[in-house]
């Protein structure tokens, strides 16, 4: 069982190693470029994850007291930059449903002068709806 553990441990530790490698970014990799990380990686299986780990990559420290900073996610009801982008869009809404109310009301007048015309001209004479 020890045994095994020798050659499981290293080789776990070269697989998190060289995922971690190929998700950083190109402008998070330290003192070499990442092709060459990675070489360094899978050639010396061993010694290569852990100067990785230790050396080549840039660590953000965490802030807090150990605990990790809240700068990139927020929740959505805590965020005022969501909050505005929401008044903002209900502003939108309401001025374009005035402009459609606007702009019915303005059709509907169109349309009671447009029948007003061609009841004249048909002789004044109500329509069947009329009384």
């Amino acid at each position: 069982m020890l045994r095994a553990l020798l050659y499981i441990l290293p080789l776990a530790l070269t697989i998190f190693a060289f995922i971690d490698c190929l998700n950083t970014p190109e402008d998070e990799v330290k003192h070499l470029p990442k092709v060459a990380w990675i070489f360094i990686i899978l050639l010396f299986w061993v010694v290569g994850p852990i100067v990785w780990l230790v050396g080549g990559k840039q660590r953000h420290a965490r802030a807090g007291g150990g605990r990790a900073a809240r700068t990139e996610w927020v929740a959505p009801d805590d965020n005022p930059e969501f909050l505005k982008s929401l008044r903002d869009e209900k502003a939108a809404d309401e001025s374009l449903l005035k402009d459609r109310e606007a702009d019915a009301g303005r059709r509907e007048e169109e349309q009671g002068k447009k029948k007003d015309r061609d009841e004249q001209q048909d002789g004044g004479e109500p329509g069947p709806d009329k009384s």
